[in-house]
């Protein structure tokens, strides 16, 4: 495969969704394509832009091999189409929002995997969560207990994991994803 995939993972809450929306025009200077995910969650939810199917549907386009890579993580299942295939071997770049859980079967299957960790300081993330209202206290601090122990992980078999900081303005985080990428094998097309 000529082209690389971007696995930009983060904890709930990190601003993955509003970062690859907000950087969707400007990677495409990158010859980089932004994959919608299918997920066992209403389509009306509010969030990120994917396609929203139910459990059976799901496990039909699992089972038919609709999906280079799917996983089930906090009660739902994810897939990301087979399609991306096609455009890394057309030489085309391709960010997902992936998994923390999944990456090391993600870098099997994908081994020059380009895996990027969104982080956002521990206060910003609670307050996120919190602002948005749909875990209970509970579930929240689980979550910033789980993210504390996987960002100190620093590398995967041997694969650097790059940190990229939303804590503050998005418009920085899309200019430091955009240099982390020219700086990573992901050139602008001249």
């Amino acid at each position: 495969m000529d082209g690389r995939l971007i696995y930009l993972m983060g904890p709930s809450g990190a601003g993955k969704d509003s970062l690859i929306e907000a950087a969707r025009e400007p990677l495409q200077t990158l010859n980089c394509e932004v994959v919608r995910r299918f997920i066992t969650r209403s389509a009306e939810s509010v969030g990120e832009d994917a396609i929203g199917v139910s459990r059976e549907a799901f496990e039909r386009h699992r089972v038919e091999g609709d999906f280079a890579l799917c996983w089930n993580a906090n009660g739902l299942d994810y897939g990301i189409p087979i399609e991306i295939n096609h455009w890394l071997n057309d030489g085309r770049h391709v960010l997902v929002n992936g998994s923390r859980g999944h990456l090391a079967e993600a870098l099997h299957r994908f081994p020059t995997l380009l895996p990027v960790l969104l982080t956002v300081k521990d206060q910003v993330l609670r307050e996120r969560l919190l602002r948005r209202g749909r875990e209970s206290l509970e579930e929240i601090e689980a979550r910033l207990h789980r993210n504390g122990l996987f960002t100190a992980q620093a590398s995967i078999g041997g694969t650097q994991i790059h940190r990229l900081d939303n804590s503050g303005e998005l418009s920085i985080t899309v200019v430091n994803l955009l240099n982390l990428l020219r700086v990573n094998a992901v050139p602008d097309r001249t």
